[in-house]
C-alpha cells in the first residue's frame, strides 16, 4: 500500500463521524476553529447522484475549507462502476481520502443494495472497494460498516474487507438490526483488533458508538487496542470536544459559537452559489444543533423553544444575545 495521510497520523486518531444533514461544511468549520479532530468526514453522498445530470445539487455536500485537512469524502451506492467514476470525481475535488459507507440502515439506501445491505453481499462489497481504488488513484480508500446484519458476524464479514487492503476500517459497534437502539458492543472491539492483527496489520481500525467525551474516547482506545475513535452524537453542541480539556467553555462562549455556526450555515447554504445549484439547505437543519448548544443550564428549555421559531441567522442572534444580556444583568 502506498504512503498516505493515515500512516502519518499520531495515535490515538480522533475523527468526526459522517452524519446526514449534520456533518456539513458549517458544522466542520466550528471544529476547525475550536481545535479540530485528526480527520474530518463529509456527509455521505450518493455515487449515482454524483454521476447524474443533477449532480450540482449534491456538490455542496462536498464543500470543505482549507482548514479541514485531512478530509475524507464518504460515498454510498451499489454499482462498482459508479464507484470508480465517482471516486475519480472526488479525487479531482482535492480530498485526502475516500470512505465507502457499508453500514447505513436507512431503508431507502438499503433498497438500492447500498449501505448496510452490502453486509449481506460481501462479493459485491469487495468489487466496490476494488472499483473505488481504481478511481481513487493514489488516495487511500477506507470503509465504515457495522458488526453484522441480523447478528454480530465479525469472523465472516471483516475478513472480506481486510482482504482488500483498505487503509482504514471504522466499525460501528452495533448490527444493522440493532440500529442505535442498544448500547454499542465495545466488548467486541478486541475481536476486531485481533482480526486486523492477523489478516491486515497495515489497516487502521477505529471504533464508533456511544462515545460521549474525549476522556471516554481515550479510555476506549487504551482498553481495546484500537487505533482511534470516530465520534458521532457525542460532538453535538461541543466544537471543543477534541481539545485537551474536551469541555465547552462559558455559557456566553457556547452561545456565541452557536450564533457563529448559524451565520456560517446561512452564508454557505443560502448563498448565490447554493441558489444557482438548487442546493439550498433548509434552515431547520440548524435546529437540531440548538437542542445541543442549549442544554444543561438554567433557562435552556425556554431558550430552545424561542430558537425553534427562528427563521434566519439574524433572528437567532437577536434571541441568543437577549438571553446572554439577561444572564449578565442577573449575575
Amino acid at each position: 500500500m502506498p504512503k498516505h495521510f493515515w500512516s502519518s497520523l499520531k495515535r490515538p486518531i480522533m475523527t468526526i463521524a459522517p452524519m446526514a444533514n449534520v456533518t456539513d461544511a458549517a458544522f466542520r468549520r466550528m471544529f476547525a476553529e475550536c481545535g479540530g479532530p485528526d480527520v474530518y468526514w463529509t456527509e455521505f453522498v450518493s455515487v449515482e447522484g454524483l454521476l447524474s445530470p443533477g449532480k450540482d445539487k449534491l456538490l455542496p455536500d462536498l464543500w470543505f475549507g482549507e482548514d479541514e485537512h485531512p478530509i475524507v469524502a464518504q460515498i454510498f451506492g451499489a454499482k462498482p462502476e459508479q464507484f470508480e467514476a465517482a471516486a475519480a470525481l472526488v479525487r479531482g475535488l482535492g480530498f485526502d481520502g475516500i470512505d465507502i459507507n457499508m453500514g447505513c440502515p436507512d431503508r431507502a439506501v438499503e433498497k438500492q443494495g447500498a449501505g448496510a445491505a452490502l453486509i449481506k453481499d460481501p462479493a459485491r462489497a469487495r468489487e466496490i472497494i476494488r472499483a473505488t481504488k481504481r478511481g481513487a488513484g493514489d488516495l487511500p480508500v477506507s470503509v465504515k460498516t457495522r458488526l453484522g446484519y441480523q447478528k454480530a458476524q465479525l469472523e465472516e464479514w471483516v475478513p472480506e474487507l481486510l482482504a482488500e487492503d483498505i487503509a482504514a476500517l471504522t466499525m460501528h459497534l452495533r448490527t444493522r438490526k440493532e440500529m442505535s437502539l442498544v448500547p454499542a458492543h465495545w466488548e467486541l472491539a478486541h475481536q476486531l483488533v485481533a482480526l486486523r492483527d492477523r489478516m491486515a496489520p497495515q489497516t487502521l481500525v477505529l471504533g464508533n458508538g456511544d462515545v460521549a467525551s474525549r476522556e471516554e474516547a481515550l479510555r476506549r482506545v487504551k482498553e481495546t487496542g484500537l487505533d482511534g475513535i470516530m465520534v458521532g452524537r457525542g460532538i453535538f453542541g461541543n466544537p471543543w470536544f477534541f481539545t485537551a480539556s474536551g469541555a465547552a467553555p462559558s455559557l456566553r462562549a457556547r452561545l456565541e459559537r452557536m450564533i457563529r455556526h448559524t451565520e456560517l450555515f446561512e452564508k454557505l447554504y443560502h448563498s448565490d452559489v447554493a441558489k444557482r445549484a438548487g442546493a439550498i439547505k433548509n434552515f431547520d437543519v440548524m435546529k437540531k444543533h440548538y437542542k445541543a448548544y442549549c442544554s444543561g443550564f438554567d433557562g435552556a428549555k425556554e431558550l430552545r423553544i424561542r430558537l425553534m421559531d427562528a427563521q434566519n441567522a439574524a433572528e437567532v442572534r437577536s434571541i441568543a444575545e437577549a438571553f446572554i444580556n439577561a444572564e449578565d444583568s442577573a449575575a
